[in-house]
């Protein structure tokens, strides 16, 4: 597949024209109030895998509307001191799938917990929790439920359920709240800087060739799909394009970029149609961290960097990851090390 988005020196130069909304703080502000209004009830409960390097938990915690939520809660076996949290979340489609398929960061050292996503997990790997909120028409994917509104627009309830989840990964006595990090590949990626956006005092975050991303520029250069089923869905809802506008601009991965406040890794591939590197850039340019670099893989696709992209990871995130100290004799923090 050749080049079809801008040369690169453009891409490094891009700005979205995404329209930030006026109440956009105060929409999420007030969303996640509300979600907090149910108590979490995060439980982990053990499970027998035949697995003997890692332990197991099978999760549950109150997402959005106090609905409940799943996930794999896995860490290296018999760990038995504070270890850094890594949370992620799964790309388009798939669900939390089998625990045995999550062993790389409990290998690395991490206590890792993957989100299922609701009402996903039926495309290339297995979910096992409902989305129970309803919406209107919409085009068979997700995109396009209650997208007429941002109260009702499917992601709201989503990256809901992804601030809980890292909630949920805190409130495990095995996790040190103070080196979370937060990461995913497409979906999961974009899901990653909403968080990023949202959650205040992460360590460290990694979206890969996140999806939903400058969706005004998305949705109209590329036909592959996630992105196609809002031209789908315009295509019959003519009348609808403002308002389709102005929901989609509450969820805008450029937004929460521009609000993050930890160190970023990000990725893109410059032959990607499903999530092309003007979106990914444009995210990448606003972030607001200093710390941000992003690698770029010239002749890959959507599946972007690959084993490469995660060898990546394992040496960039040590650097971004403090250790626990103990409290000194007058209870002040003691000094941190590398």
């Amino acid at each position: 597949m050749a080049l079809f988005d801008l040369p690169l020196d453009e891409l490094r130069a891009y700005r979205s024209r995404s329209a930030e909304p006026a109440d956009f703080d105060a929409f999420w502000s007030q969303t996640l109030e509300e979600a907090r209004a149910h108590p979490l009830e995060a439980r982990f409960e053990p499970v027998r895998t035949g697995l003997s390097t890692v332990d197991v938990y099978d999760v549950t915690f109150a997402g959005f509307g106090g609905q409940p939520v799943k996930g794999w809660f896995v860490a290296p076996a018999h760990a038995a001191e504070p270890l850094p949290l890594l949370v992620e979340f799964v790309g388009y489609g798939g669900g939390r799938g089998l625990p045995h398929t999550h062993l790389l960061w409990a290998s690395a050292g991490f206590a890792h917990l993957v989100m299922d996503t609701r009402g996903q997990g039926s495309g290339w790997s297995v979910g096992d929790t409902p989305d129970e909120a309803g919406s209107g028409p919409a085009v068979p994917g997700f995109m396009t439920r209650g997208i007429e509104d941002p109260r009702s627009f499917y992601y709201r309830r989503v990256f809901t359920d992804a601030v809980r989840a890292v909630e949920a990964g805190r409130a495990h006595p095995l996790t040190d709240a103070a080196r979370t990090v937060a990461l995913g590949t497409s979906q999961g990626g974009g899901i990653t800087l909403a968080v990023a956006g949202l959650v205040p005092d992460l360590a460290a975050v990694a979206p890969d060739v996140p999806f939903l991303c400058d969706f005004p520029r998305a949705i109209r250069l590329t036909d592959r799909d996630p992105y196609r089923e809002v031209g789908r869905y315009l295509n019959t809802h003519r009348a609808s394009v403002d308002r389709v506008t102005r929901t989609l601009s509450y969820f805008d991965g450029v937004h929460f970029a521009a609000r993050a406040n930890a160190p970023a890794l990000f990725s893109t591939a410059l032959e990607d149609q499903t999530c092309p590197p003007s979106t990914v850039f444009a995210a990448f340019n606003a972030y607001a961290h200093a710390d941000k670099q992003i690698e770029i893989y010239d002749f890959n696709g959507h599946e972007g960097g690959g084993p490469h992209q995660e060898a990546t990871r394992l040496d960039w995130l040590p650097n971004h990851l403090t250790p626990r100290h103990p409290a000194s004799e007058d209870g002040s923090p003691a000094p941190s090390g590398p």
